[in-house]
């Protein structure tokens, strides 16, 4: 399946809330107002979902905040049962650890979208090494910084300058100055904040 490329706003009403696919841009009351409707001609009036239908809107969900595909997914949800722990929470903290993530939670960028396409370009190092893999799982004790590319230190300080009345988690450390960052521990399920009910999931693959 390839990556959507539509009109995110039909996301977010097809699951009824805002996923942040637009980034940390302010809503409106009228956009707020769209999200209680589903797209299509007969969105309203669609019949209530069965108990695997509502499991399948909560993995849905997840996939579409952190822009995942099925196969993907699956991926880490396989990685997230062989780990210590309550499995929704191994997996929700297993997407936190995500590179792209992570740029996204340093508010180098202003979307998911947006920080995934700067660490594919080769703007991101860990530790001091090039990493252009969205995917990466980062480590407590690892780094975060930038290739030493004026444009690109230009662009983040825009990014945080334009966000500066936000904090970054509290299981990372940012240096505003030098634009670098540090994983001083795992994150948690409250930290990541998500609209998303992930025991629905685990009862989902479990069937």
């Amino acid at each position: 399946m390839g990556r959507y490329r539509g009109p995110v706003i039909r996301l977010h009403r097809r699951e009824g809330v805002n996923l942040g696919l637009k980034g940390r841009r302010v809503t409106d009351e009228k956009y707020d107002k769209r999200l209680g409707k589903p797209p299509g001609q007969h969105g309203l009036s669609r019949q209530k979902l069965s108990d695997y239908g509502v499991q399948l809107r909560e993995k849905q969900k997840m996939k579409r905040i952190y822009g995942l595909g099925e196969r993907q997914f699956r991926v880490f949800f396989k990685r997230a049962v062989r780990m210590k722990g309550v499995t929704g929470e191994m997996l929700i903290q297993l997407l936190e650890r995500r590179l792209d993530n992570v740029v996204f939670r340093l508010l180098f960028g202003s979307s998911r979208r947006e920080a995934r396409q700067m660490v594919g370009h080769g703007h991101i190092t860990v530790d001091g090494k090039k990493v252009d893999v969205p995917s990466y799982i980062v480590k407590v004790g690892q780094k975060i910084g930038l290739r030493q590319k004026e444009a690109t230190a230009k662009r983040v300080q825009a990014s945080l300058e334009k966000w500066k009345d936000l904090n970054v988690p509290e299981w990372l450390t940012l240096d505003r100055e030098k634009l670098t960052a540090e994983v001083m521990r795992l994150p948690t399920k409250a930290e990541a904040g998500l609209p998303v009910e992930e025991s629905l999931i685990v009862e989902l693959y479990s069937k």
